[in-house]
C-alpha cells in the first residue's frame, strides 16, 4: 500500500482561510491518498474563526498568535516559533501556504527550514514595487523564492514566475480558489442578520459597497476619497454607500471625520465572510483597496474601481471588469460617477468576462500534488479563461 501524501495547510488571516478552504475540503475528498494537516497561527483571530466556521473546518494546530499592537517582526517571529514546533513533530512531505500575508511567508521559511517542500497557492501575482502593496509584495516574492510549487491562478501569474527562472514543470494554472469558495457561499436567498442589512432596498437604492484598508492609503489619501464618495451621494439621488469600516483606528478616524451622520452613508462594521459576498452580489458598484475583492465582484458581474495606483491583479484591468483610479478626490469622483449615468460604460464593464476562475482551482490543485507525488499519471488541464 502507497503510503499518504501528509500535507499540512498554513494559514492565519481571513483572506488565507478564505481561499484555502476550498482545498480542505477538496483534500477530504482523496483520504486513500492524502493525509491533510490544518495548521492556523491566527495572525487574526475573529476574523479567521467566522471562516474556518462557515467551512466547517477544525485545526490541528492553532498557534494563536495575535496580540493587540502588534507589528509585522511580532508576527513573523511568533509564527515561525510555533511553526517549528508543529513540524518537527509532524514533519510533512508537504506544505501550503496561500497569497502574501506574513503568515504566508512565515510558514514557508519554516518549511524551508525543517528542508520541506512548499506550495504555493496564488503564486505568482506581482506589481514589481515592492513596498505597493506593503508588506505583501515582497511576502509573495519571497515565498516564490522558496516554492517548489507554484499554483498560479492565471497565465499572467504564471508569466511572471517564468521570467524570474520558475521552471515551466513546477507551475500549474490553476485559476483561484475565491471562485470556488464564492459558489460555495453566495446564494440569491441568502437572508442578512445585520438590522441594518435587512432594510436596505436593492431594487430601489443603488449601493456602492466601499472597503478601504491599505497602509499606503492611511491618512490623507483615504481623506480624499470620502470626500469624493460624499460629493457622490450628494449628487445621485438613488446612490447609497454601504461601508463595513475596517477596525484599525487610522482608518475609523478619517471615516467618522469625513462621513460619519451623513444620512445615505451606512457605516458598518466589518461583515463575516458570507455576509459580506452576498453583499457584494447585491451591491451596484465596488470601490475598493482591497486585492481580493478585485477578484470576488467580478466574478459576480460588478464594475469595481481600485482605490490604488498600482495592482498585482491585473486581469481584471486588460478584461475591463476592474479599472485603477488612485486615490485622487476627482479622479474617484468623475469615475464612479460615469458608471452611475452612464449605462453602456456600467454594462461594458459588469458583463465583461471573469479571468479568475471557473469553480475548479481547488480540484486541479489536489491533482497537481498528486500528479507531482506520483499519484496520478497527468498534470491536471489548465485553467483557460473564457472569453466573451
Amino acid at each position: 500500500m502507497q503510503k499518504k501524501i501528509k500535507v499540512m495547510m498554513v494559514f492565519g488571516t481571513r483572506p488565507e482561510a478564505i481561499k484555502m478552504a476550498p482545498i480542505v475540503l477538496q483534500m477530504r475528498k482523496y483520504p486513500e491518498d492524502i493525509l491533510p494537516i490544518v495548521a492556523v497561527t491566527a495572525q487574526h483571530r475573529e476574523m479567521l474563526d467566522q471562516v474556518l466556521e462557515l467551512f466547517k473546518i477544525r485545526p490541528d494546530y492553532d498557534l494563536d498568535i495575535m496580540a493587540k499592537g502588534q507589528t509585522l517582526f511580532d508576527i513573523t517571529s511568533r509564527a515561525m516559533k510555533g511553526l517549528d514546533t508543529v513540524l518537527t513533530k509532524e514533519a510533512p512531505d508537504l506544505v501550503l501556504v496561500h497569497g502574501d500575508t506574513t503568515t504566508t511567508f512565515a510558514g514557508a521559511l519554516a518549511a524551508y527550514y525543517h528542508q520541506i517542500s512548499v506550495g504555493h497557492v496564488e503564486a505568482g501575482l506581482r506589481t514589481h514595487n515592492k513596498y505597493s502593496p506593503y508588506p505583501e509584495e515582497m511576502n509573495r516574492k519571497l515565498t516564490g523564492a522558496i516554492a517548489d510549487l507554484h499554483f498560479a491562478p492565471t497565465d499572467t501569474s504564471k508569466n511572471n514566475l517564468l521570467a524570474e527562472s520558475v521552471k515551466d514543470e513546477d507551475i500549474f494554472v490553476t485559476g483561484n480558489t475565491v471562485i470556488d469558495a464564492l459558489h460555495h457561499t453566495v446564494r440569491e436567498d441568502f437572508e442578512f442578520k445585520d438590522e441594518f442589512l435587512k432594510r436596505i432596498n436593492f431594487k430601489e437604492n443603488r449601493i456602492i459597497l466601499v472597503t478601504t484598508h491599505r497602509r499606503e492609503n492611511l491618512g490623507e489619501p483615504m481623506r480624499h476619497v470620502y470626500k469624493a464618495l460624499k460629493d457622490l451621494v450628494e449628487e445621485i439621488t438613488d446612490a447609497h454607500i454601504v461601508f463595513p469600516v475596517h477596525k484599525n483606528p487610522k482608518v475609523r478616524e478619517v471615516v467618522q471625520e469625513e462621513l460619519g451622520g451623513l444620512e445615505k452613508v451606512h457605516l458598518i462594521d466589518p461583515l463575516d465572510y458570507e455576509p459580506f459576498a452576498n453583499l457584494i452580489n447585491r451591491a451596484y458598484l465596488v470601490l475598493t483597496d482591497s486585492g481580493g475583492i478585485q477578484e470576488e465582484a467580478p466574478s459576480l458581474g460588478k464594475p469595481v474601481l481600485v482605490l490604488r495606483d498600482t495592482t498585482e491583479r491585473p486581469e481584471a484591468v486588460s478584461a475591463g471588469t476592474v479599472k485603477l483610479i488612485g486615490t485622487d478626490r476627482d479622479r474617484v469622483y468623475s469615475e464612479a460617477k460615469k458608471l452611475l449615468i452612464d449605462s453602456d460604460e456600467y454594462k461594458k464593464m459588469s458583463e465583461a468576462y471573469n479571468p479568475y476562475g471557473d469553480g475548479e482551482a481547488a480540484k486541479r490543485i489536489i491533482e497537481a500534488i498528486l500528479y507531482r507525488y506520483g499519484k496520478r499519471e497527468l498534470p491536471p488541464e489548465p485553467f483557460k479563461a473564457a472569453q466573451q
